[in-house]
């Protein structure tokens, strides 16, 4: 970073799962006017475009590749509204459709792969 780079404030919540992190990340960045980055959400977005682009599970490379053309193209956003935060991929907002079941269980796969982990760091940073 450049040292004349204005410095943001960045906030981290770290805890077991079901303690309410999600609930007090959104509620601070809403009062505070801040960009609330989930990395959550960004794993989830992937694991849904690569259900839907239909790619083999346990594809590391083909996930990896996938992630890296999603954060390329800035296909996957996070948009700030007035109550927490929308998530769209390729324009559509998929805020829904990525806390599913079935999308949870793949994006816990797609974030043990490096090279998603990479791509999605570069996204989380821009932000």
């Amino acid at each position: 970073m450049s040292s004349t780079a204005p410095r943001r404030p960045v906030i981290a919540l770290d805890g077991p799962a079901g303690a309410g992190k999600s609930t007090v990340a959104k509620r601070v960045a809403v009062a505070l006017g801040f960009v609330l980055v989930d990395t959550r959400a960004l794993y989830r977005t992937v694991a849904l475009a690569a259900a839907r682009a239909d790619l083999p599970r346990g594809d590391e490379d083909a996930a990896g590749a996938l992630a890296e053309r999603l954060v390329e193209r800035g296909a996957i956003r996070l948009v700030p509204t007035a109550t927490g935060l929308r998530v769209e991929l390729d324009g559509e907002d998929v805020s829904r459709a990525i806390r599913s079941p079935e999308n949870s269980l793949g994006a816990s796969r797609v974030s043990a792969i490096g090279r998603v982990r990479a791509a999605l760091l570069d996204l989380q940073r821009a932000y």
